[in-house]
Order: C-alpha cells, then sequence, then structure tokens
C-alpha cells in the first residue's frame, strides 16, 4: 500500500550527496512545496508536488514541514523508581555527582519484569508522540550480571538500538578492578547475544582512564561497537580513548580543551565531504537538556561543528539529570542556547543521531534501509510538524508542534 503524502510547505531532507537523492535531482537541503511516496516501510520516491506519481492513498500536509523523525542516540529508559528529591537539591544548589546512579539502580533491581516493561513501554510512546522514531537505549542500571541480561532482554523487545553500559558505576561496596573484571567478562558474556553497543563512564567517580580502557577493549573484541560517556563532569580521557577506539560516539562532551576538539576533527578525515563514500569519524553527542538539568556549561556544539566535528543531538533521557524524552525541547535549546542555526540542529537531531548510530546508509537492504533523512530507500520515518517550517521549534519554543508520525512507513500519531 503506498501513501502520497503532498502540498508539504518545506520539506527538511537530510540525505547524503551521491545517495539516494531525490527524484527531483536537488541536493540536501531543503525542498518547497514537495511530496513524498511511502511503500510499506520504505521511502519510494521524493520531490516537487507537482510531479508526484500516483498512490493508493493520499495526505494532504496542508503546507505543514516535514522533516526526518527525530533519532535519539542516548537514552536510558530501562529503569524504575523516582530522583525528584535528588534533583531538587540540585536546584537548591547542590552539584551534581553519578552516585546518583545507585539509586536508582536499587529501585531498578527490585522492579518486576513486568514493571520495568510497562515503564518502558509508556517512555517508548512519550518519545514517539514527541516525533521520535528511531531510538537507542542503554542498560545500566543493574550493574549485576542478571540485572543487566535482564535490562538488555527488555530493551531489545522496546528499541531500535541497545547499548551495554555495565560500566556505568561501580556499585557500593564493590571493588573497582574486581567489578571492571565482572564487566569485561560474564556481564558482558550475558548480554552480549542482546545488543550492537557498548559504553563506558569514563569521569571522576565512575570508571578512570584504565578502567575504561579495559571495558573498551573486551566490548571491541566481543563485536560490539563503541561509545564513550566523556568529557561531562570536567577535563577528562573521554575524547581521547573514543577517537583512539575508533568509536561512532562520544557524549556529553561538556568539557573540551583544543586537543580534544582537533582530535575528533581529525578523526573526520576521510570522511570525503559527507559524501556516502566516506569513513565516519566520531560523532560528538551533546545532551542539552542534561547540562539544563546540571546546570553545567552547555556543549561547545558551535565550536564543534566550526571545527568539521560531525554533532548529534540527543535527549539522554534519564531519571537523575535528563527526565525528558523530547528531542525537540533539545533542537530548541541547541538553537537558542548554544549558537547553532536551526537547519544545524535539526540536522543533529536526525541525521547526527543516524550517524552516531552508523545508521545513515542503507537503502533498501532488508533491516539496514538508513534513518535521519529522507530519500529514495531509507526507512519511512517521518516527523509532520503543525507549522510551515521547522524555524517554529526555536520561534515557539516548548510550544506542542508535532502534528503526525510515520515511524517505518506506518503513522502512529
Amino acid at each position: 500500500m503506498s501513501l502520497l503524502i503532498d502540498a508539504i510547505g518545506e520539506l527538511s531532507t537530510q540525505h547524503l550527496t551521491g545517495e539516494a537523492s531525490p527524484a527531483s535531482g536537488e541536493g540536501a537541503g531543503v525542498l518547497r512545496d514537495a511530496a513524498v511516496v511511502l511503500d510499506g516501510e520504505r521511502i519510494a520516491w521524493v520531490g516537487r508536488s507537482a510531479d508526484a506519481p500516483a498512490a493508493d492513498e493520499r495526505f494532504d500536509a496542508q503546507g505543514r514541514a516535514v522533516l526526518p523523525g527525530w533519532v535519539d542516540s542516548h537514552s536510558h529508559l530501562v529503569f524504575a523508581g523516582d530522583r525528584t528529591a535528588e534533583f531538587e537539591a540540585r536546584m537548591a544548589g547542590q552539584a551534581y555527582a553519578a552516585g546518583g546512579i545507585g539509586v536508582t539502580t536499587a529501585a531498578t533491581r527490585a522492579a518486576s519484569d513486568g514493571e520495568l516493561r510497562r515503564l518502558l513501554a509508556a517512555r517508548v510512546a512519550e518519545a514517539v508522540a514527541g516525533g521520535t522514531t528511531y531510538l537507542e537505549t542503554k542498560t545500566g542500571y543493574g550493574l549485576e550480571v542478571g540485572h543487566e541480561a535482564r535490562s538488555a532482554v527488555l530493551a531489545a523487545e522496546a528499541v531500535d538500538e541497545v547499548t551495554y553500559l555495565g560500566a556505568h558505576l561501580v556499585p557500593a561496596g564493590a571493588d573497582p578492578e574486581a567489578y571492571t573484571d565482572l564487566v569485561c567478562g560474564p556481564m558482558l558474556d550475558a548480554v552480549r547475544p542482546h545488543v550492537r553497543w557498548a559504553d563506558v563512564f569514563c569521569e571522576a567517580g565512575a570508571f578512570t582512564e584504565e578502567q575504561s580502557r579495559r571495558v573498551l577493549a573486551a566490548c571491541r573484541d566481543a563485536g560490539l561497537g563503541l561509545r564513550v560517556h566523556g568529557n561531562q563532569l570536567g577535563p577528562g580521557a573521554g575524547v581521547r580513548l573514543a577517537v583512539e577506539f575508533g568509536a561512532a560516539s562520544v557524549d556529553h562532551v561538556n568539557f573540551l580543551d583544543e586537543a580534544d576538539i582537533a582530535a575528533l576533527a581529525d578523526s573526520w578525515a576521510a570522511w570525503a565531504d559527507g559524501g556516502a563514500a566516506g569513513v565516519p569519524g566520531t560523532v560528538a553527542t551533546v545532551l542539552p537538556a542534561c547540562d539544563l538539568s546540571t546546570r553545567a556549561p552547555l556543549a561547545p556544539a558551535r565550536a564543534l561543528l566550526d571545527a568539521g566535528v560531525q554533532v548529534a543531538i540527543a535527549s539522554n533521557c534519564n531519571p537523575g539529570t535528563s527526565y525528558t524524552s523530547s528531542v525537540s525541547f533539545c533542537v530548541t535549546t541547541a538553537v537558542l542556547q548554544m549558537g547553532l542555526t536551526v537547519q544545524e540542529a535539526v540536522r543533529a537531531a536526525t541525521f547526527g543521531g543516524a550517524l552516531a548510530l552508523r545508521r545513515h546508509v542503507g537503502a533498501d537492504a532488508d533491516g539496514q534501509r538508513a534513518v535521519g533523512s529522507i530519500a529514495v530507500g531509507h526507512r519511512a520515518d517521518l516527523h509532520l510538524l503543525d507549522a510551515p517550517s521547522a524555524t517554529h521549534l526555536a520561534y515557539r519554543p516548548g510550544m506542542p508542534l508535532t502534528h503526525a508520525v510515520w515511524r517505518a512507513g506506518t503513522r502512529v500519531r
């Protein structure tokens, strides 16, 4: 069954140069008075409304803007419990420290499978209702072999990409070296069938540089893609390790020096101007809602883009430091407070997230269709705004602008 969505006032395609370009022949960017044809879960045609082919059904966008669905490449959705008191204390001036993770760990371990499954489904539904169509989430609130494996299984049922984060925090009372051995051995073996990625919180109060190196090496050798939580609470080794290990992303990146930015920029030297044949480097994923919630310095997204680093924007939805799945809010913040243009922010929250998950290419390959961009053969993930342009995301901050959402060709809102 094919669907024609026409009379689109502004269409942000975000597709790669040289791959699956629109039928109109225009390059990446914005099309006016545009149309898209969906055929099952794939995009079958993109171009001008006047040139659109016939389809089985038609949806009149009535001049509204269409974006790729948000690609949220960093979230922590498998949890139980509440950390309102911690948030209130932080707003009263208490500094954020990584130890609060332990509160969530206790509540998550105590919750039943059914309760965690219900909570996870509700959080995914909230994200989708706000325009998110591709979603990563992590383990990391189990911190014990059985509980981490349970989190991985539950996450794999509900989201598109699962990341192993046994190296989130050393549990209270555990020996750090012995726990690192557990993360690199039995725990990794238990979660490996259910995850595609591994992450480590390389930060004061979490994992040292040497411990992080051990985790990354073990997970790489197990065939997992790599991510790093780095440079959130202060200067550190996170960025250096991420680049050294060829990690797909390093996330948070609040405290960067010139050497960190240069290392990230150098990792993109083989990117071939963003063409489909380029070899991706390490994406810098910024988490604006987390920065606001922790009252941390905003990540230097503007400086990273200016240096040639590919940037992603994600929600970091979690109970302690960013209890929101609204990528729209994060995009608004990036424009109003981080110095990005609207199109730069939209690109970071769509194509940038796909790049951080290495799902930016793959036209018409079963199970591997590209997300985060609108082009022939890519997955039919669309976010229709109740506004004539994406600029309204920042121009009308906080307003509920999501009008309709298609996820893999199915309308879900």
